[in-house]
């Protein structure tokens, strides 16, 4: 069995969709120690005091693996609008002597400000994304990096959800025990994701660097009572469906924080606890034999899951 490379690749232009990623020693895939100093936030505020007295009603959970390639979100409201937003830094640029958490970081604040300052359209959330990303770029002070991007719109007054996705974070809809709505990963290879990308100058063709324009971007239009569930790769490389939505059924349109809050600690700790498991036949292992690497583990990473309850 092939042991996988688990880091994204800012350090690579892109490769033919035949190309394989570099492989390690045989084996399993790549099982790491996690550091506890890890800053996972969401929207600035501790996960278990968020989104309190504001609807939906969501909850979140988050775990470091033991770097800075942190997970950013942002969660906004205004009238009937609510915006959430999780962007996962590229590990890759650690090689470089960059925090990998820095751009992610900045990304939301910056996604953050734009929702707060009423700048957007709630129909075209690539947009919040694009803001960010150009503000950043013209930025006189340089903040070097790659991330990956999701920004989920829910208006509530005429029950639209619109999102727009960049790399392999993402989203599903749940209603009634079943899936009726998700994002779709944009991959340029195997475990290679779409990127916004800030390169050190003078590196532009050796880094991976996508526009916030090729944002897959979606609508819906949800019910009262659907479940949302936003996350990073560190949950969906993990944790099948299946296992996702035993979790999300459990507390299938309660507005409870204290239950929400449960079923997010409790989807974002089996995802780690499986991300270390050397013998589980994890998403992202299947998806690699898939890809012709013969591989079985989980994927340890960095874990984000906001977890929401729609009121319309």
């Amino acid at each position: 069995m092939t042991r996988l490379q688990q880091s994204q690749h800012p350090e690579a232009a892109p490769r033919p969709a035949s190309a394989r990623p570099t492989a390690l020693e045989a084996g399993r895939v790549p099982q790491a120690v996690p550091d506890p100093c890890v800053a996972v936030q969401v929207w600035g505020v501790a996960a278990e005091q968020l989104c309190q007295s504001i609807s939906p009603a969501a909850a979140a959970a988050s775990f470091g693996l033991g770097t800075s390639e942190c997970k950013q979100g942002f969660r906004c409201t205004k009238l009937t609008i609510t915006n959430i937003g999780v962007a996962d830094g590229v590990g890759g640029w650690r090689a470089w002597g960059i925090d990998p958490g820095e751009f992610s970081h900045s990304l939301m604040r910056v996604s953050e400000r734009v929702v707060r300052s009423g700048r957007f359209a709630p129909s075209e959330p690539a947009a919040i994304i694009a803001r960010a990303y150009y503000e950043l770029l013209e930025n006189k002070t340089h903040i070097l990096g790659s991330s990956t991007a999701c920004v989920v719109v829910l208006q509530g007054d005429v029950g639209q959800l619109y999102s727009a996705n960049i790399g392999d974070s993402g989203f599903l809809v749940l209603r009634n025990g079943s899936v009726v709505h998700r994002s779709q990963e944009q991959q340029h290879y195997f475990n290679t994701p779409f990127q916004l990308s800030l390169p050190p100058p003078g590196t532009n063709a050796q880094v991976l660097s996508d526009r916030p324009e090729s944002a897959d971007t979606l609508e819906f239009l949800v019910k009262e009572g659907d479940m949302l569930i936003v996350a990073t790769d560190g949950v969906f490389d993990n944790l099948p469906d299946s296992m996702i939505i035993k979790e999300m059924v459990k507390v299938q349109g309660s507005t409870d924080l204290l239950l929400l809050q449960q079923a997010a600690n409790s989807i974002a700790q089996q995802a780690r606890k499986l991300a270390f498991d050397e013998d589980y036949m994890s998403p992202f292992a299947r998806n690699a034999r898939e890809n012709g690497i013969n591989a079985i583990g989980g994927k340890p990473d960095d874990i984000t899951v906001v977890l929401a309850t729609i009121t319309v």
